[in-house]
């Protein structure tokens, strides 16, 4: 049978199964970079790779703002009979809590750049410029932007390593499909 795009009662369809490993890698590459680009000593660079962390940023802005709006026309799979109750009813929530720091993260970062009194223009991938968000520039935003993106930025790694963990609980300990449906496409007739 061939591969759907859509997802089934079973599994996810391709076009998930692209979107949660290309957002997962974007997420967690964003995290390296921004702990990198804070360390390094050469000013040349460190701009270069803030630039870089900026479009990566807005991309992955774009590409959960896609999955959310995939998602919400596409019904997720069923958890197996496996999945206790509790469980059953963290899952969402969890889903949810990462969609939120997905979106927020690159927000505050997009606040964070358009209150800077240094006023350098992002131009994601150096294709277009983007606007800066209507907020007032000074120090002050400047600091709260920082800290709050740097918080969420926190939160956010340790809220993706708990769903990595949860991932690999039910591959490698309940041996259940829970991994295997955002790894292997539906086909149409699952």
């Amino acid at each position: 049978m061939q591969a759907s795009i859509t997802n089934t009662t079973a599994r996810y369809g391709w076009a998930m199964i692209i979107l949660h490993w290309l957002i997962g890698v974007i997420f967690i590459g964003q995290f390296v970079l921004g702990f990198v680009m804070m360390r390094i000593e050469s000013q040349r660079t460190a701009f270069e790779l803030i630039q870089l962390h900026k479009s990566f940023g807005f991309l992955l802005l774009g590409l959960i703002i896609l999955r959310v709006a995939w998602r919400l026309g596409n019904q997720a799979p069923a958890l197996p009979p496996s999945v206790g109750a509790l469980e059953r009813r963290a899952a969402p929530l969890a889903h949810f809590s990462l969609y939120v720091f997905q979106i927020a993260l690159p927000l505050s970062g997009w606040a964070l750049v358009s209150v800077s009194t240094l006023e350098i223009p992002t131009m994601p991938f150096n294709l277009f410029l983007m606007p800066d968000l209507p907020l007032a520039e000074s120090d002050a935003a400047e600091s709260f932007w920082s800290a709050t993106h740097w918080y969420l930025a926190y939160a956010g790694i340790a809220l993706v390593a708990l769903h990595i963990a949860a991932a690999l609980r039910h591959h490698l300990l309940l041996r259940d499909t829970v991994l295997r449906r955002i790894i292997t496409p539906s086909s149409g007739g699952e």
